[in-house]
């Protein structure tokens, strides 16, 4: 099945990165910057789109800083000062919190050019891109059943390519076909949601806060219907509105509605000056799946590693993905790094098993406390007597923003930093 017409050298390397999204590009980023060389292929060619809210937390923020990207507003990023919440009759500006461990801003970026820049980063830092190649299977050592490379289709013409290394990293997203074929599968167990977003040309579109709605109305008929999930409003900066709303599957509507219909007719509420109407959209309605808290391990095996939404690494408190797609991005190259260094497979594969253990100290309490949140907010009933009473409090609603942002000091923190790690250390890391 395999064709290779260039010289070996040039098809093996010490890792292979499937997915050119921010886990795997900054995966490849960090092991190319320790000396490692990194195959990073990308079944797409940039600049290509992504369903996104396109907002970043203060947590995404970090990693760029990390990686040096240039993320002033002369380079097309627009920041923005904390999150707007609105629901229950009421309207609640919070700010990023000011940490020691995190910036106390947030940025605004469209995933086409956002996930470019990543990758682009990736290359200057020595990471070899092949953009249009696309991965179709795992090469499998049969004697030891581990992964020693991938078989792919590359170019416009579709060549068949066989890349080999001792490692690979899946960071190719929700679907994840790499790991599908290494037998990983989705844990049924574990929170799924759904993003269904547009943009419209809109006078809002500089809007210096996230804005996040917490009841979501459906008034097209005679009697005004409360649905399951929430809202956001994204300011781009450029004439345009990230607007779309975000649904769980503990929802007992999940399977039922069509979300695209919903977020019609949610923009339909909202007052006209704003413009989200159908004249006003500039590209359609898309959707795209948000796995959660951990639902495909073991994030190890067999000299794979996943990363980003390959592992299910979404926020199941807030929907957030890039911020922990990155992150875990840094923990699989610094423990690849590691790993690479040992002068035995057996010393290696020891320091390989390191990682899924980190992600489950690292997120692992946290996710759990998540888990127990999108059930009770499956109900939309629960969430709008959430909004009602909570709105009304400006200090727990600043608890609740660091809670769902995750966004607290580690060691050094305030009461409300210290309430929330204590949990996250005390709640099963599964």
């Amino acid at each position: 099945m395999t064709v290779v017409t260039e010289p070996l050298s040039e098809n093996t390397a010490d890792v292979i990165v499937v997915g050119a999204g921010p886990a795997g590009s900054t995966t490849a980023y960090h092991l190319a910057k320790a000396g490692l060389d990194v195959l990073l292929l990308e079944k797409t060619e940039f600049p290509r789109e992504k369903v996104c809210g396109d907002g970043l937390t203060p947590r995404a923020v970090k990693q760029l800083v990390a990686m040096g990207i240039d993320i002033s507003e002369e380079a097309g990023w627009l920041r923005n000062k904390g999150l707007r919440i609105i629901g229950g009759g009421s309207r609640l500006q919070l700010d990023w919190p000011d940490l020691a461990a995190y910036p106390n801003y947030g940025l605004v970026r469209k995933r086409d050019d956002f996930d470019e820049q990543l990758a682009r980063n990736a290359q200057k830092a020595g990471a070899r891109l092949y953009e249009r190649c696309n991965v179709s299977g795992p090469v499998v050592d049969d004697r030891t059943g581990r992964i020693t490379g991938v078989t792919a289709k590359l170019g416009e013409e579709k060549r068949e390519v066989t890349f080999h290394a001792p490692l690979v990293v899946a960071a190719d997203g929700n679907s994840t076909r790499l790991s599908l074929a290494m037998g990983l599968h989705r844990r049924e167990d574990r929170p799924m949601g759904v993003a269904v977003r547009t943009y419209f040309e809109s006078p809002r579109h500089d809007d210096d806060y996230l804005e996040s709605w917490l009841e979501l109305w459906d008034r097209r008929g005679p009697q005004d219907r409360l649905l399951p999930g929430y809202g956001w409003i994204f300011g781009m900066g450029d004439g345009t509105s990230n607007v779309g709303l975000g649904v769980l599957n503990t929802s007992a509507s999940f399977k039922e509605l069509d979300w695209r219909e919903i977020l019609k007719a949610w923009c339909a509420s909202m007052p006209e000056d704003w413009g989200y109407t159908p004249e006003n959209m500039t590209g359609p309605i898309r959707g795209a799946a948000l796995p959660m808290a951990f639902n495909r391990q073991p994030h190890y095996t067999r000299g794979l590693l996943l990363v980003g939404d390959a592992g299910g690494l979404v926020n199941p408190f807030n929907g957030e993905g890039i911020a922990y797609a990155m992150e875990s991005g840094q923990i699989a190259a610094d423990v690849v790094v590691q790993a690479h260094a040992r002068a035995t497979p057996a010393q290696r594969e020891i320091a390989l098993q390191r990682y899924p253990r980190v992600l489950k100290d690292t997120y692992g309490g946290y996710y759990t406390l998540g888990r127990a949140f999108v059930k009770l907010i499956g109900n939309p009933k629960v969430m709008q007597i959430a909004a009602q009473r909570g709105l009304t409090h400006p200090v727990l609603m600043k608890f609740t923003l660091k809670l769902l942002a995750n966004l607290t000091d580690p060691t050094g923190g305030d009461a409300m930093d210290r309430i929330i790690n204590g949990l996250s250390k005390v709640a099963p890391k599964a």
